[in-house]
Parts: structure tokens; C-alpha cells; sequence
């Protein structure tokens, strides 16, 4: 059974010459699963990548720029980034933040400057972390693209872009409401599925459709997947394999779970 918690991972940097972030990374057929941490007043330059993005905001306040839209973001908001759009994730200047950080494997978890083109192949976040150490990239933090070649970047998308948050939660500790409550949204590539539970609730596939991540917010789970079960906790990952046969339920009556899955146009691209 794959079962996870970040604290138990090491963790990396994702974007070193972009991006002050670090997480521990779970890699999956068709998913990357973080979480991505940065110190307050600390983050990424404006930058794209051809992956799909998901980000749920699980502590601190994010200063966000989507396309050309900025929002303050606090923890219980998802956003849903499509491929190639102009983003930039910092945690605001008075404290940390953290948050769930899923892209799709049709490209690796390096992203590109929004003020460059989009390089035949990608790097791994290894060739990046040792590039960046030896000096043959250059450290982009807080200097920002060039603006002038940014607009005349091909590959991204700035302008047009629809609104891309979604407010689930007021706040991550707020009282729950009386019945069983799930959210889901749909993206190009990857679902998401935000579950606030009151009362008892199991789910389960014979064959999993798709590769799943749950990532316990609150509360007390059961998982059996194929024949073997455990009892997970705030905080735990579990990964669900495609095909995988697997069952869940809430043991705590007040339970809180967030999902994500690749989609059949997600896994005909990898396939």
C-alpha cells in the first residue's frame, strides 16, 4: 500500500533559479504530487510550463498572479492553472505558506522564465538543482522577466485567461456544516474532489479508472486497497494506482479529504 506524509520525505528544490519552493516529491504514472513550501516575502518569478498545475492553499496566505490576474489567496482555496499560462506563487510578506502542488507527467516539475521560450526537453529537477550549483543557470529570484521579450514569448499565455480560484474552505479550521458536502472540478487533465464528512461515507472502485492521491485534511480513514488495510490520520497520503481495486470510509465522523486523479485524456497522452 502507498501511503505517505510529507514530513517523512526529503525534500528538494523544484525551480531552483525560479522559485525559493521546496517539497518532497511523489511521482506517479501520470501525477506529481508536493507539497510546496517558501518563507514569507519568498517564491516564484512569472514563469509557465506545459503541465497542468493544481494548487490547494493549506497554510499561510499566497500572493498570486494567474494570466494577468493578482489575488491574495488563504488556505482552503484551490486554483486550477491550464497548461502555458503565466503564473507566480509567493507567500506573502508576514508569514510562510504551504500548499498542495499537483502537475501532470507530460512534463517534468521544472518550470520555464514567462521571458523564455519553451526548451525541446525539460529538466528533471536533479539536472536543474546541479546546474544551479555549478553556475551554469542563472539565479532569477526577485529580478523578474524581462518584459519586452515576455510579450513576444510564443509559448505562454497571458491575456484571456478565465478565472482560475475556487474558495472550498473559509478557512482550513472552520466549522464544519451539517451534512456530507463533496466538490468537484474538473480540469483538461486532472480532477479534483474536496470531501467534508459528517456522517459515515465509504467509496471504492472494483478497478481503479484512474491514478488517485487523497491527502487526509481532518479526521480518521480507512483504506483498503486490493487486500490489505490501514488506518490513516491527518496529514497521510494515499496512492491509488490505475486498476488498483480499493475501498475508503471515514472512521471519525468529522472527516475531511481532498482528491486528485488523472483523466482518460491525461493518461492517452502518457500512454
Amino acid at each position: 500500500m502507498s501511503v505517505y506524509k510529507f514530513e517523512e520525505l526529503k525534500s528538494v528544490k523544484l525551480t531552483p533559479h525560479l522559485s525559493s519552493g521546496t517539497s518532497p516529491i511523489i511521482e506517479g504514472k501520470y501525477v506529481y504530487y508536493c507539497l510546496n513550501q517558501k518563507e514569507a516575502g519568498t517564491g516564484s518569478e512569472l514563469h509557465y510550463h506545459p503541465n497542468e498545475l493544481l494548487i490547494f492553499a493549506l497554510k499561510g496566505k499566497i500572493n498570486a498572479v494567474v494570466g494577468k490576474e493578482r489575488k491574495i489567496v488563504h488556505p482552503g482555496t484551490f486554483i486550477l492553472i491550464p497548461p502555458n499560462v503565466r503564473h507566480s506563487m509567493k507567500a506573502t510578506e508576514d508569514e510562510p505558506c504551504a500548499y498542495l502542488y499537483i502537475k501532470d507527467c507530460t512534463w517534468t516539475v521544472v518550470g520555464v522564465s514567462a521571458d523564455e521560450e519553451l526548451p525541446d526537453k525539460p529538466m528533471s529537477v536533479e539536472e536543474a538543482n546541479q546546474k544551479f550549483e555549478k553556475g551554469e543557470i542563472q539565479d532569477r529570484k526577485n529580478k523578474g522577466a524581462n518584459s519586452t521579450t515576455e510579450s513576444g514569448n510564443k509559448s505562454i499565455i497571458i491575456e484571456g485567461v478565465p478565472n482560475c480560484y475556487y474558495k472550498i474552505l473559509d478557512n482550513i479550521e472552520q466549522p464544519y456544516s451539517i451534512g456530507n458536502n463533496i466538490t468537484s472540478i474538473q480540469g483538461e487533465r486532472m480532477d479534483f474532489k474536496f470531501y467534508e464528512l459528517n456522517k459515515n461515507y465509504d467509496e471504492g472502485q472494483v478497478k481503479s479508472d484512474h491514478e488517485y492521491f487523497f491527502y487526509i485534511l481532518d479526521g480518521t480513514f480507512k483504506f483498503k486497497i486490493n487486500d490489505k488495510e490501514l488506518n490513516v490520520d491527518k496529514g497521510s497520503i494515499v496512492k491509488i494506482q490505475k486498476d488498483e481495486k480499493y475501498k475508503f470510509s471515514n472512521l471519525s465522523q468529522r472527516s475531511r479529504i481532498v482528491a486528485i486523479n488523472s483523466n482518460k485524456f491525461l493518461e492517452s497522452k502518457i500512454s
